[in-house]
This record gives structure tokens, sequence and C-alpha cells, in this order.
């Protein structure tokens, strides 16, 4: 059974350690792209607060397709460039939105949504899928959480 538990009273940086262990436990000898992907994205989603979508885009040509995902229905297609997560892909560089309601281009999946951080999982050089995290607080993500996240994002580039 996993219970992977953040520690109380940990400083953003220990969170973040601590999250990119669990999901290295969670992932480690697993092949399977999919499964690495949907537990991380269950344990995102509950270890990270004030979130109201945690999930995978996968890169498939010119498009991302959408991935496992803890939250409501998500847009299925996005086409590279547009976007927060189209963006990220396009520019192969995480995105800290602070109001998405002033992304230009922004798409719309989930109206509770106001602030966005999309970080691309890289492998040789390319975009193989994007960490997509949407939360319903304006400002909800920071630098530190950018980098939290890309670590995952390094970790799972070749489990994924």
């Amino acid at each position: 059974m996993y219970d992977f538990h953040p520690s109380p009273g940990a400083s953003k940086t220990q969170h973040y350690d601590e999250l990119v262990a669990a999901a290295d436990a969670l992932t480690a000898g697993e092949s399977d792209g999919v499964a690495n992907m949907a537990n991380v994205a269950a344990l995102l989603s509950g270890w990270l607060h004030s979130l109201n979508w945690a999930g995978f885009y996968r890169r498939q040509g010119d498009v991302l397709v959408l991935g496992p995902f803890v939250g409501r229905p998500a847009c299925i297609r996005i086409p590279i460039g547009q976007g927060v997560c189209g963006t990220a892909a396009a520019q192969a560089g995480t995105q800290i939105v602070p109001d998405v309601h002033a992304f230009p281009g922004h798409i719309a999946c989930d109206g509770d949504t106001r602030s966005e951080l999309v970080v691309p999982v890289m492998r040789g050089g390319e975009v193989i899928a994007v960490i997509d995290l949407d939360s319903p607080l304006p400002a909800r993500f920071d630098d530190e959480d950018a980098g939290g996240v890309e670590r995952l994002a390094a970790l799972l580039s070749e489990r994924i």
C-alpha cells in the first residue's frame, strides 16, 4: 500500500524534495508510462494544496493530447503554441501564469481556474509531455513551485 504524505511544517523546498522522492518510489521500475502518469497525477493532487486540476498532456506530433489527470473533464487536444500548455511545449519552457484570464489565447477548460503552472517534460532535447497544474486561486504558483515541478519532470523524463 502506498501512503505518501508531506511532512507537516516542512519548507516548500523540503515539500518538493519529498514529493519528488515519493514520485520516484511510485515510478521506479515501472515501464508503463500511462500508469506512471496516473500515479503521479494522483500524488500531485493530494500533495499540493489549492489545486483544481493536476495532470499531463502528451505530445503527439503538433498537438498535446490529454493524459492521466485528477480534476474535472478537460480539453482533449491542444495545438502546440496555443494556450498555456501549448506555449510551454512550443517554447520548451515553464509557464507560470498568475492570472489565466490575462494570458493571451488562454484555453479555458475549467472556468474556476485562475492561475496555472505548466512544466514541459523533456527527453533528448524534445518535449514529450507537459505537467499541468491549475488552481482556483490567483497567483497560486511561484518560482519555487516551478523549480520543484521541474525536478519532478526531470525524474519522469525516462519514465513516461
